[in-house]
């Protein structure tokens, strides 16, 4: 985990860091087998009361490593990943998002700089979400051919409006933390995330364990059965992109920075 991920546990509050700054914390399968590690440990440990998740280095997470998709074995993969539900019905990285929504405790992303794709789908699994006002913030998978597909559609629906929704996924534009908070995307713009994140953390360490637990335990109560369906639609969709000649031609363009030529669309895929 040392690798990919840092946990630091003082005063009751863990702070858990990727650590992959040279790429901008990209999540890569290392990354998420760490992430999944730092949630699966602080998730038994009584001792914690609060967590900050946050990216070392200028940026939060840059979203899926390029290279898993401009390499065919990386792609090929990348679907297997997807098609896994090896963590109670979900995928790993489905999984390494919820975990933070279903810890027995308030997570706190701290989002200075980038959260790109995958890494803004990660910032939405926390309970909050604290964000510098000149952060760049982006469900951009579209622009590769795909969608998010970490828990992505189930958490959004929660927070915005459908038909903002619909307008962030299908332009993957880029806004920042300012428009963020406007949105409702963000609970508080903060000149130093990291900071303000985790003395909040340590405000929140000080209130009585059972209470907070408890509290966290009502907001998030939920139909379950809804978030599995909502889950296993993503997958199947993504998985059915992965390798279709329209999203090959979006990473070959995106990546040459052309203009995509794409065929027609594909057959929808069935959900189970």
């Amino acid at each position: 985990m040392s690798q990919r991920v840092k946990t630091d546990i003082s005063g009751h509050v863990a702070h858990v860091r990727m650590v992959r700054a040279d790429k901008m914390n990209a999540l890569d399968g290392a990354m998420f087998e760490a992430l999944v590690e730092a949630g699966t440990q602080l998730a038994g440990n009584d001792d914690v009361r609060a967590v900050v998740l946050s990216g070392e280095g200028r940026g939060f997470c840059a979203g899926i490593d390029l290279s898993n998709l401009a390499d065919p074995q990386g792609r090929d993969r990348a679907r297997s990943d997807i098609a896994s539900r090896a963590y109670d019905g979900v995928n790993i990285a489905q999984h390494a998002v919820m975990q933070w929504r279903r810890l027995p405790v308030p997570v706190i992303a701290a989002i200075q700089d980038v959260a790109f794709g995958g890494g803004f789908q990660l910032a939405l699994g926390a309970d909050m979400r604290f964000v510098a006002p000149d952060a760049r913030l982006a469900l951009m998978e579209v622009k590769w051919g795909l969608i998010p597909d970490m828990a992505g559609m189930f958490l959004l629906r929660g927070l915005v409006r459908p038909d903002l929704a619909a307008e962030l996924l299908a332009s993957g534009r880029v806004f920042t933390g300012e428009e963020a908070a406007r949105l409702g995307l963000a609970t508080r713009v903060c000149a130093d995330p990291v900071a303000e994140a985790l003395a909040f953390a340590g405000e929140i360490a000080a209130q009585s364990p059972d209470a907070i637990r408890a509290g966290k335990r009502l907001l998030s109560f939920a139909d379950e059965a809804l978030c599995t369906r909502i889950l296993n639609a993503e997958a199947t969709e993504q998985q059915a992109l992965f390798g279709t000649a329209n999203q090959a031609e979006a990473v070959r363009a995106g990546l040459a920075k052309e203009q995509a030529r794409f065929g027609p669309p594909a057959a929808a895929p069935v959900y189970s």
